[in-house]
């Protein structure tokens, strides 16, 4: 299938022009990305970046996850886990997909700010849908610039107000006790623009045991300066309040998807309090060089009940069945740009530095009260972990774009990442010793890509790169050993990747195609995955190699097609052993699938969306099966759900209105949406809703 893939795009790239000058005019207007050295127009960047407008992904849509609207995006493997307690699954190119907790292996950044920590652990809990300007998604060798855990980076941007105020209130809800309620005011006055935003998102859950409520406050103010420069603030506010229904077995799966028997016996939730500001300053210093200053701070508490059995607690290394986690960070990233030529050929050259920093206190208690025999569950109990971690990094890096003729250019760069951990036990309790210990990691991350211009709608580019994967303090915090302290023999990965690629504006839309291998050595992976709670090793070597094709068409008439397709062989290159001493059972051999990743995904859309009046279409989102373990011996089934949708915009005098009615799996397929790889108990499965249904309205008034 893949040669046939591959084959059909270099056909379409190499066909005559006249082919194309049969169908209408493009009426695609040009996408322009953010890079490290400025915005840039998505065609001329060597490398796969996708933008998806935060209109596209609000339109007809509960506004809620952006696991809604950016199924335009190939390489990107994002699912609703149906499970607010653990954020969103998000991986690309294979990377990030063993995660149980958070995202991480994928770099995530609000309006400039990193929503990853240094240590690699990241959120996307804080983006707050009804004020997205545009999501960007960069995948390949380049993303190596943003530093550690950036197998690929996505970036999402809150809309700057315009003109006079503008108040907008929307609405949602659906099946299972869906609700939002959203407002916004916006609006800009001389040199000053701002924006402040509010959503409450709640629901019942599809499954048992999964009630959840979402507070996000979302602001953002800008000043022009009278020397031209610019400063942006920026700040926004996260509750979460969340039932955790865990996992399901084969047969539980089978018996009653919608079940959650064990998170209701010990009452699994999650809590989430989180505030954050920053500041963005730029000032052009003159036609050639401009300065950036970002500076950033933020606090995050969490609590986590997990369902750990009492009788497991009584070991005196044990860290409880509640996990506490108060976390103050903050960072700096400055950065200069300069235009000059070389050999009298446009030259531009980027340097920057950038430092986080993360505080993380780190207890645990017991998840009962009373006996072991007879206890009170899903309660806070005795004291049981209590440490002060640390994570810092100072990464200088540099990029250069050359256009060394009209029709070629080479682009170069590179960062020295370094990243410093350090732990303090402040729990040393009878055989609990002192677990205190700190470990450092650093590495170069070269890049490097020549484009190649063939026309003014048809370019090819070639990238390579060297990424860089520490563990995360997650991955860090329990050891496969059972003993007490952190993991630092847990060692970080490194990739090095190559990417060819091709970008056509042709028949009006674009077309983008992509062929990439990533080889990983000490790539990291779960040990063991027991009641929430999982441990982390290294397996050797890992090879992912792929495919990607996008197509984005949209007619005069205002029919758009929207087609991605990813296909992905991710696997172990040496075998490796779960457990010591290895047993049969828990020998992975080589050449076993990465579990967590689908081999296949494919989303099309087919719809009539004109800029005001009655709008309508249709969805298909398609995987193929995913392996739930490293031995390759369970897995999920593939899929494919449609949805339809409808609705009417309309704008008069200074008034805007949009409603829309949608319905998801319209034919009531039953499918695992996503898995908990390596589950300890089996509980690998996480079941998607059958059909289900949205209505909502928005209305807006610019005063």
């Amino acid at each position: 299938m893949k040669r046939t893939l591959a084959a059909s795009a270099c056909l379409l790239f190499a066909a005559p022009p006249a082919v194309w000058a049969q169908v209408e005019a493009p009426t695609l207007s040009e996408v322009i990305v953010t890079t490290p050295r400025g915005p840039a127009p998505a065609f001329d960047v060597a490398g796969s970046v996708d933008r998806v407008e935060g209109e596209d992904i609000r339109e007809s849509r509960l506004g809620v996850n952006l696991s809604e609207g950016l199924g335009p995006v190939p390489g990107l493997q994002i699912q609703n886990r149906q499970n607010y307690a653990q954020d969103l699954q998000l991986s690309i190119r294979g990377f990030g997909a063993r995660s149980t907790f958070g995202v991480r292996g994928v770099r995530l950044y609000v309006d400039g700010i990193p929503a990853t920590m240094p240590d690699g652990q990241g959120q996307t809990s804080n983006i707050d849908i009804g004020s997205l300007d545009r999501v960007e998604v960069m995948r390949g060798p380049f993303s190596a610039l943003y530093g550690n855990s950036s197998g690929g980076v996505v970036q999402t941007f809150t809309e700057t107000g315009e003109g006079p105020p503008r108040l907008g209130f929307s609405m949602a809800g659906g099946s299972f006790g869906t609700s939002r309620i959203s407002s916004q005011v916006s609006g800009s006055s001389g040199a000053v623009d701002y924006l402040l935003s509010g959503s409450h998102f709640s629901t019942d859950g599809w499954r048992d045991h999964s009630e959840a409520q979402r507070n996000i406050v979302n602001g953002k103010m800008g000043f022009t300066l009278d020397d031209g420069s610019r400063l942006t603030l920026i700040a926004n506010s996260v509750n979460i309040n969340a039932q955790d229904p865990l996992g399901l077995t084969a047969d539980q799966y089978a018996l009653n998807p919608r079940s959650a028997a064990v998170a209701t016996q010990f009452n699994t939730r999650k809590t989430v309090d989180q505030t954050q500001g920053g500041l963005l300053y730029e000032r052009r210093i003159d036609s050639a060089n401009a300065l950036r200053l970002m500076l950033y701070t933020g606090e995050r508490k969490t609590t986590q009940f997990q369902a750990i059995p009492p009788s497991a607690q009584l070991s005196p290394t044990s860290a409880g069945g509640v996990i506490g986690l108060d976390r103050d960070y903050g960072g700096a990233d400055l950065r200069w740009t300069s235009q000059m030529t070389l050999a009298g050929r446009p030259f531009e050259l980027v340097a920057g530095l950038g430092y986080d920093d993360l505080r993380e206190h780190r207890t645990g208690y017991e998840n009962y009260i009373g006996s072991v025999a007879n206890p009170i569950l899903g309660v806070q109990g005795r004291l049981r972990r209590n440490e002060i971690n640390k994570v810092h990094d100072v990464d200088p890096y540099a990029q250069a774009n050359w256009k060394f003729a009209d029709q070629w250019t080479l682009e170069m760069g590179v960062r020295r990442s370094k990243v410093d951990f350090d732990s303090q036990d402040h729990y040393i309790v009878g055989a609990n010793r002192n677990d205190s210990g700190s470990a450092g990691y650093e590495k170069t991350l070269p890049v490097a890509s020549l484009r190649y211009e063939a026309s003014r709608d048809l370019a090819f580019y070639t990238s390579v790169g060297r990424g860089f994967e520490t563990p995360t303090l997650n991955e860090l915090s329990y050891r496969p050993d059972g003993q007490s302290g952190l993991n630092f023999a847990l060692q970080p990965a490194t990739n090095d990747s190559v990417e060819v690629g091709a970008k056509a504006r042709l028949a009006g839309g674009l077309l983008t195609a992509a062929v990439f291998e990533t080889r990983t050595d000490d790539e990291i992976v779960t040990a063991t995955n027991v009641g929430g709670r999982a441990t982390f090793q290294n397996a050797g070597r890992t090879k992912r190699e792929g495919f990607e094709l996008a197509w984005q068409h949209q007619t005069e008439n205002h029919w758009r097609t929207q087609v991605a397709y990813t296909w992905l062989d991710a696997r172990y290159s040496d075998p490796f052993c779960g457990t010591v001493p290895c047993t049969a059972s828990s020998f992975v051999p080589a050449g076993n699938r990465i579990p967590g990743i689908a081999s296949q995904m494919l989303f099309a859309s087919y719809g009539w969306v004109p800029p005001e009046g009655w709008r309508a279409g249709t969805e298909l989102r398609a995987a193929s099966s995913i392996e739930a373990n490293d031995r390759n011996t369970v897995s999920a089934p593939g899929y494919g759900v449609v949805a339809l949708f409808a609705g009417y915009l309309k704008r008069w005098d200074r008034w805007e209105f949009n409603a829309f009615a949608r319905i998801d799996n319209l034919f009531d397929k039953r499918y695992i949406g996503s898995v908990i790889v390596n589950e300890g108990n089996a509980r690998y499965f996480e079941p998607a809703p059958g059909r289900n249904w949205t209505v909502g309205m928005s209305g807006a008034y610019r005063f």
